[in-house]
């Protein structure tokens, strides 16, 4: 009886936890699936350093919008249409506007996301108790990367990075995603946001 507990106490040792467990493909695929309309607070932290904290708004397919907080209200970051446009608060009212698709953000603000899809994930390990999917543009991998963090219990997207094609790191650290339902279109027309502002 000795040599069977012993026995069993050895296999048990050598399985990992629950919590060293990396999250499937397809299970964090369904989870990111359910965030339709949400929104959350966030804090960036860009590639020099400096902290922006703001609200960032959800709605798929293909739109979100970063309301940033004081001193930095003016600033927007907007994606509806297939093209995300950055809004600094200079008096022109005119973004740098650039494609989606060229950067690792349209992966998660997609109609049917699928990190199963061919050379989509490139890594999807642990890191710190969360699991960490690395991900790109199969087609284009030069648009860069994101890698997206995942707590586990409950399951949920907290972080991602992402890393441009010229190497540039931009964090984003995510608060509980809060359902929302009432979300306009307005919100996310880059070209209304453009007429406010002239």
């Amino acid at each position: 009886m000795k040599h069977l507990i012993a026995a069993l106490a050895l296999c048990l040792a050598a399985l990992p936890a629950a919590s060293d467990e990396r999250l499937s493909l397809p299970a964090l695929s369904d989870y990111l699936d359910t965030i339709t309309e949400a929104e959350a607070r966030f804090t960036q932290v860009n590639a020099d350093g400096s902290r922006l904290t703001g609200t960032l708004f959800i709605k798929r397919p293909g739109r979100i919008r970063f309301e940033y907080d004081p001193p930095q209200e003016e600033t927007l970051v907007l994606a509806s249409g297939g093209q995300i446009a950055v809004f600094d608060g200079r008096a022109s009212g005119t973004p740098e506007q650039f494609p989606l698709r060229r950067t690792p953000l349209g992966i998660i603000l997609a109609r049917d996301i699928d990190l199963t899809r061919a050379r989509m994930v490139t890594g999807h390990g642990m890191d710190a108790g969360r699991t960490v999917v690395q991900a790109q543009d199969p087609d284009n991998p030069e648009y860069g990367r994101i890698y997206l963090y995942f707590e586990h219990d409950p399951v949920r997207l907290s972080e991602w990075l992402i890393v441009s094609g010229g190497g540039e790191q931009t964090r984003t650290r995510l608060e509980p995603f809060r359902t929302r339902d009432d979300l306009g279109d307005v919100m996310f027309s880059i070209q209304l946001e453009m007429q406010a502002r002239q």
